[in-house]
């Protein structure tokens, strides 16, 4: 028998620090992720971390502004006061747990200015923060004892009597499914990115969280709102860190042209960056574009200043394009990013559903609204991860026993897996995965429409009956078959680009990365509202719900 009083499905940095926290508040708390915990996708953030200090004449109030008017008003305010008010303290607590961050000349913690804000609050190690804090707070993990199923996939959610009471979940390494039951269950499962094609996410951001919650009741909020990051590799679509503009790198047309000038003046290359994909795309659209990229430009900076503050995207760039970035300008264009849409919860990590809470990129807390500043996501890991966790603590100690039936709900997932693999021959997952992401991408991209989105939402429908009614799993062995693997996460991932494109085609406005030419206006009087989509019998249920907004009226978004 498997049994927690928390169990944690994710092991990037908002499972980590989450579990870290209940293992530290007495529970008894595991952590399940289908990868190895430093292999989580958190790893793969660059850039920095947000965190207004007092100490050197930064409120949090500040922050707080940059992030509510970045999210071009969408996020809730409460919710961002909170996240910017508790920042300095996450960060200094990192620093104590032994994250590295890099120094100034003077021996203090060195920042840098990132999109969307005037003040260099971005604390980092190189381009490699996200890797950095992983690998500590994994380290703090084993030093806890932090219980850790490791390549353990999560199938589906016990629900029982209205609560979530744990969840069934196959072993990788044998092929059997267990029954782990838990009095509270916390989802950190990551983004939704290989839900579109190109991505910059990892081929493991398959939506399972998000779909989990949905399958069991929970509403996904603003999942229209996805985001393109403005520098993604020419041909591979590898990220290329804000890290670079924030240390003062251009951005170039094909006449040389610093487009920004146009589109930001103000701002220029640190605009926010739904505003920076789109003057880039329409640079692109309008033939000032290179070979469908623009270029962005280092040169100026020099070698040494590069090889020391941005390493890794000089090896980035020498590695596959054979470009030197002190002696030429690298192309690249937006490409799909983030989501920050999620499963909705409030400050402290509760789900609409007893027992089931949620932190991380899967969650919308709504700190991000219609755009996330970059180097606030890692903040929101950290900030809710440890929040949800506390939350999750009270309600373990308030409920008594666990006292779920585990066996109805394996038998019944053993059944449907069983189902799947003794299928005739039919449709590989490679061939439906990549018609519905690309389908997605022209649909829902940096530009969209009635036309482009009603489109996407058909060929997701489309994949939907096909994946139904004729996915095939070919490998039928139990040792680490990825071939069932794959299958199970598309299922996981056509739930989340029907909720991504019934949200899109439900708001009648612009706003943020949710930009539609045939709508082009922000519509605060009808639209100042998040949408919420809940996956029913007869199909996505929709409704709306008004933004929080406590002391900064929306105002026109200029850069």
């Amino acid at each position: 028998m498997y049994e927690h009083d928390l169990l944690i499905v994710g092991a990037g940095l908002a499972g980590l620090r989450a579990g870290v926290e209940g293992v530290q508040k007495g529970l008894r708390t595991a952590v399940i992720t289908k990868v190895h915990p430093v292999r989580s996708h958190s790893n793969a953030a660059q850039g920095g971390i947000n965190a207004p200090l007092t100490d050197r004449g930064d409120e949090w109030e500040g922050h707080a502004l940059d992030t509510i008017k970045g999210s071009d008003y969408l996020a809730d305010q409460d919710a961002v006061e909170i996240m910017s008010s508790e920042a300095g303290d996450a960060v200094l607590e990192l620093e104590r747990m032994g994250v590295i961050f890099s120094r100034g000349d003077d021996g203090r913690l060195g920042t840098r200015r990132f999109g969307g804000q005037k003040v260099a609050r971005t604390f980092f190690v190189g381009a490699i923060t996200g890797s950095a804090m992983l690998h500590v707070l994994y380290e703090q993990a084993l030093k806890h004892g932090l219980q850790v199923y490791e390549e353990w996939f999560v199938t589906s959610l016990i629900k029982e009597e209205g609560a979530v009471r744990g969840v069934i979940a196959l072993d990788m390494k044998t092929g059997e499914l267990h029954a782990i039951r838990a009095k509270a269950v916390l989802l950190a499962a990551g983004g939704a990115g290989r839900v579109f094609e190109p991505s910059t996410n990892a081929l493991i951001c398959t939506g399972d969280g998000l779909s989990l919650a949905w399958r069991a009741g929970a509403p996904l909020m603003d999942m229209e709102m996805i985001q393109y990051h403005p520098t993604t590799l020419a041909r591979t679509g590898i990220l290329l860190s804000e890290a670079a503009r924030g240390e003062g790198a251009y951005l170039l047309n094909s006449d040389g042209e610093r487009f920004m000038e146009k589109a930001a003046p103000d701002y220029m290359e640190l605009a926010s960056r739904d505003v920076v994909s789109r003057a880039e795309q329409v640079e692109i659209n309008e033939g000032r574009g290179v070979d469908g990229n623009v270029l962005l430009d280092l040169r100026h900076l020099g070698r040494t200043f590069i090889e020391e503050r941005l390493g890794y995207l000089q090896e980035v760039a020498v590695e596959f394009l054979g470009i030197d970035l002190a002696e030429q300008p690298v192309p690249i264009r937006p490409g799909m990013h983030y989501i920050m849409g999620g499963i909705k919860t409030n400050a402290d990590g509760e789900t609409e559903i007893p027992g089931l809470y949620a932190a991380g990129e899967c969650a919308n807390v709504s700190v991000h609204g219609a755009n996330r500043l970059g180097a606030n996501s890692l903040l929101d890991t950290i900030v809710f991860g440890r929040r949800a966790a506390k939350k999750s603590v009270e309600y373990v100690k308030s409920i008594g026993e666990n006292g779920s039936d585990s066996e109805a709900h394996l038998k019944a997932e053993k059944e449907r897996l069983q189902a799947l693999l003794d299928r005739p021959k039919g449709a590989r997952t490679a061939e439906i995965r990549n018609e519905m992401a690309t389908g997605m991408t022209e649909g829902i991209g940096v530009f969209r429409d009635q036309n482009s989105m009603e489109g996407a939402l058909a060929k997701v429908h489309e994949m939907r009956k096909k994946y139904d009614a004729s996915i095939y799993v070919e490998n039928k062995g139990k040792v680490f078959n990825t071939d069932l693997m794959f299958a199970l996460e598309l299922d996981f991932m056509l739930d989340c680009a029907e909720a991504v494109a019934t949200g899109a085609l439900m708001r009648k406005e612009s706003r943020g990365a949710h930009f539609r030419t045939d709508m082009p206006d922000r519509d605060d009087e009808n639209w100042l509202k998040h949408t919420l989509s809940y996956k029913s019998e007869e199909g996505v249920r929709t409704e709306t719900l008004d933004v929080v907004v406590t002391k900064w009226e929306p105002v026109k978004r200029v850069y």
